[in-house]
């Protein structure tokens, strides 16, 4: 198997995973918990390498996971007094728990380099280099192995506890009033979410794994509004994020972490632009129709006090309107045929009155007053 192969299905395979869990960190308004974990496991490698005395990266992630674990448990138990919300929560654990990860270091293990960057954060760039043995066999890049073993779990957990976690997603109270347990069910996916993380990061770095879990399931929830499909979408754009990534990394001869988060901001920024629904685009076309209706709207109105008619002069000083915004509503209204000009007057037509009646608009006694 190629390098370059290797790197694509890492890369692809690591953001498939994170985007699985990163939907519902997503909708849940738990997008820091990623972040979060990454430093707050640091005690867990200290107290795994305390008691194997090796820095081998079996019991590093094992250590790193299981405080990834209680980082959930805990950062849950003091949201769960109701005096401190998920965000605040957050803030508090992981500063803790990765204060005592540097006391420990400070006081059992100063003369080894032991922090993060060395025993756990990876780099994908060298994934085909490290390779899984038993014995003398190699049986191909580890990283693979070790993150397509997660993408399985993730993907039988998404699959078989879909409706229970769509529900608890949403709707806590009607999850209990159903039999599901809210509680347990956030405890699974966090659990799973923090066991995605500290694999990952061994595999390809810290900066790729927080961007794969927070930033295509952001550009997928701005481009659906069902959930199945925006799991579906966060998949594909942590793939191409991966595939784009490398290309752009190889074309600038730069970090291909570096690639991959690009292009996976770059769609983002895209879908935050032109989404057919929540993009700014989208937005500001809709404003600007809503605006012209009401003012066709009131133009009809105006005109429907007006006996025969009314002078274009007065209606713009009347609304504060330029020349041209009215020359571009009255055009409108005259190739509809609910208003004709004559002259500089403008006068609605029989079909305007039906339309106005139609759309259960009241009249307006004191416009023209």
């Amino acid at each position: 198997m190629s390098p370059v192969l290797v790197i694509l299905l890492v890369g692809s395979v690591v953001a498939s995973s994170c985007a699985l869990v990163g939907t519902f960190l997503v909708l849940r308004r738990m997008a820091l918990l990623g972040d979060a974990i990454s430093h707050a496991v640091l005690p867990g490698i200290v107290i795994a390498f305390l008691l194997t005395g090796t820095r081998s990266p079996l019991p590093m992630v094992l250590g790193a996971g299981a405080l990834g674990v209680i980082t959930v448990l805990l950062v849950e138990l003091f949201h769960r007094t109701h005096r401190l919300k998920e965000d605040a929560s957050i803030g508090v654990v992981f500063p803790a728990l990765f204060s005592i990860g540097v006391i420990l270091i400070s006081r059992y293990a100063s003369a080894v380099d032991l922090d993060l960057d060395c025993v756990l954060y990876g780099e994908i760039a060298y994934a085909p280099l490290d390779l899984l043995f038993f014995g003398e066999r190699s049986f191909g890049p580890k990283a693979l192995w070790v993150n397509g073993a997660i993408l399985a779990v993730n993907i039988l957990l998404v699959g078989l506890l879909y409706k229970e976690l769509k529900v608890t997603t949403f709707d806590p109270q009607l999850a209990a009033a159903l039999g599901f347990s809210p509680v347990l069910m956030h405890y699974v996916l966090m659990s799973s979410v923090s066991i995605t993380v500290v694999g990952a990061f061994e595999s390809v770095g810290a900066i790729l794994v927080l961007a794969m879990l927070v930033v295509p399931p952001a550009a997928a929830y701005l481009l659906t509004e069902r959930l199945g499909v925006m799991l579906a979408l966060g998949v594909v754009i942590g793939i191409l994020s991966a595939i784009g990534g490398y290309g752009l990394a190889s074309w600038l001869d730069a970090s291909i972490v570096g690639g991959m988060t690009v292009v996976a901001g770059s769609i983002f920024l895209l879908s935050f632009l032109f989404s057919h629904r929540h993009g700014v685009l989208a937005r500001v076309l809709t404003q600007r129709r809503l605006a012209l209706a009401t003012a066709e709207q009131l133009l009809l109105l105006h005109l429907k006090q007006g006996d025969p008619g009314v002078a274009r002069p007065l209606i713009s000083r009347r609304f504060a309107w330029s020349t041209r915004r009215l020359n571009r509503i009255a055009d409108r209204l005259v190739d509809r045929g609910w208003v004709e000009s004559v002259a500089s007057d403008l006068r609605l037509t029989p079909a305007g009155a039906a339309a106005l009646e139609r759309s259960g608009q009241l009249p307006l006694r004191h416009l023209s007053d």
